[in-house]
């Protein structure tokens, strides 16, 4: 289906008023038509809506336009790629071809006994099965449009190897949403930035379309064969997640502004079912003052945790949750993150936390404890066990199973770090063809969702570097599955 009546729309705006151009070269680019002078937003047309530009919609899109189908995406922020923007760790996959060339052996099996170990085993076992059964052809499906992800790490829970991510260890979020927009604008796919999705239609059980507002507050509808959600989780909606968990009233988020649960509300709203939406993750290192997320790959390369006496109170490679117990349950509520000019030099992450002022830093560690306020006795003391522990291959006191390097190299850097909320596990109810299906299990025609606006993938606890590829997998699938379930 070809929406000739954007282009011709465009092109009589274009003729009639320069200054009602809303979007013929991007942007917003809801479809207009004049009459003396008036604007009157105008209903459209395609094969396949998608709501959220984050790497779900966008990896949907690409598919979906793959397969010969003409494609929409709404994102009512400003900018394209969500969450995804922000994340910066890596992309978990397993048995992959990278990590063949750096001799690095691991498999699906053990991604499915990892992932469901770390969701407290509360997962859905056949989701997890697609989802680690198909990441390495997602890690190389991403490499084919473009993609650097050479490099590989460990995140908390992993017993392997598996998060890739640019060459030196660089974010690999904002990386993915390049490649991935790209990608997309070679196939033509429309994006309306600053256009809120307010309505799933739907009649019979079947899906009909959605309802956007743009950016002036104007109304129109996209009619479709296919609706793909792909909102995001409810990270931002201070309301949505004390209603399902009390305990985080006052908690910060690492969320962008526009992660509010909204594709939950509207898929509730025509019959979708929910899955685990009390299972809500709070992010360790988090930089209390602003919110800054530092990624889990500083701790997966070598920094240890300590608290306000210089001591080391958990394995800082156990999941997210672990750990956000123990900081919570030190002097204050936050804690330090230490590395050393090694671990810096072995991820380009971190130079953006030294140039925004993140770090307090020491020539030695006696200097750092004095710009910390800790004995130097203690810190150092600290630091020559753990270093033993290096040297030995075993953690006495914490288990941590994964120490790359010792630290000792200066200069010596801290960050101070708390819990903020990360991810929401919960969502809508899937099934293994990213069919959002009712509280009863019935398939809702023509509605798919991808990400974290889904449930059941993650469990209890999400491990570090699987959401990115949650996100791929079932973005893929959730666009292939609309164009092969049309009528």
């Amino acid at each position: 289906m070809k929406n000739t009546t954007k282009i011709l729309t465009c092109l009589l705006v274009a003729a009639l008023v320069l200054t009602s151009l809303v979007g013929c070269t991007g942007g917003n680019t809801t479809d207009t038509a004049q009459d003396n002078g008036v604007v009157e937003v105008q209903d459209m047309a395609t094969d396949v809506v998608i709501i959220g530009s984050g790497g779900a919609g966008l990896a949907a899109a690409i598919e979906a336009s793959d397969a010969g189908k003409e494609v929409i995406i709404v994102e009512k922020m400003p900018l394209v790629g969500g969450n995804t923007l922000r994340a910066t760790g890596g992309i978990n996959a397993a048995g992959t071809s990278v990590q063949a060339e750096l001799g690095i052996e691991d498999s699906a099996e053990i991604h499915y006994e990892d992932t469901m170990k770390g969701g407290y085993d509360v997962n859905i076992p056949e989701l997890v099965e697609v989802f680690t059964s198909e990441a390495a052809g997602a890690i190389d499906w991403l490499i084919d449009l473009g993609a650097d992800l050479s490099d590989v790490g460990r995140l908390g829970g992993s017993t392997n190897n598996r998060s890739h991510r640019p060459t030196g260890g660089a974010p690999v979020g904002a990386h993915l949403v390049e490649v991935l927009r790209a990608s997309a604008d070679e196939r033509n796919v429309t994006i309306l930035t600053e256009t809120t999705a307010t309505e799933i239609l739907a009649e019979d059980n079947k899906v009909t379309g959605i309802v956007v507002t743009d950016k002036n507050n104007e109304e129109f509808t996209i009619t479709a064969e296919a609706v793909i959600v792909a909102t995001g989780g409810f990270g931002a909606n201070t309301t949505m997640l004390t209603e399902y968990d009390a305990s985080l009233e006052g908690f910060g988020t690492t969320n962008q502004a526009g992660s509010t649960g909204d594709g939950i509300s509207m898929a509730m709203a025509v019959g979708a079912g929910l899955v685990d939406m009390e299972e809500i993750q709070t992010h360790p290192t988090v930089v209390p003052e602003n919110g800054y997320m530092i990624t889990e790959a500083v701790r997966g390369n070598g920094a240890i945790i300590i608290n306000r006496n210089g001591e080391r109170f958990v394995n800082e490679i156990s999941t997210r949750d672990v750990v956000s117990e123990a900081i919570l349950a030190q002097e204050g509520q936050t804690a330090f993150l230490l590395f050393d000019e090694s671990v810096r030099e072995s991820l380009s992450a971190i130079e953006g936390y030294v140039n925004r002022g993140l770090t307090v830093e020491g020539e030695t560690v006696a200097e750092l404890a004095e710009a910390l306020e800790i004995d130097a006795e203690v810190l150092t003391a600290t630091l020559e066990t753990y270093n033993g522990f290096v040297a030995t291959g075993e953690d006495t006191d914490f288990e941590r199973s994964d120490m790359p390097r010792s630290l000792e190299s200066s200069s010596f850097y801290v960050i101070e770090i708390g819990p903020a909320v990360h991810h929401t596990m919960g969502g809508l109810k899937i099934n293994t063809h990213a069919q959002v299906l009712t509280a009863d299990d019935e398939v809702i025609t023509g509605l798919y969702a991808a990400g974290e606006v889904t449930g059941g993938v993650h469990g209890g606890n999400r491990l570090g570097g699987n959401a990115l590829s949650d996100i791929i997998v079932f973005g893929r699938i959730a666009g292939t599955s609309a164009v092969n379930h049309m009528e």
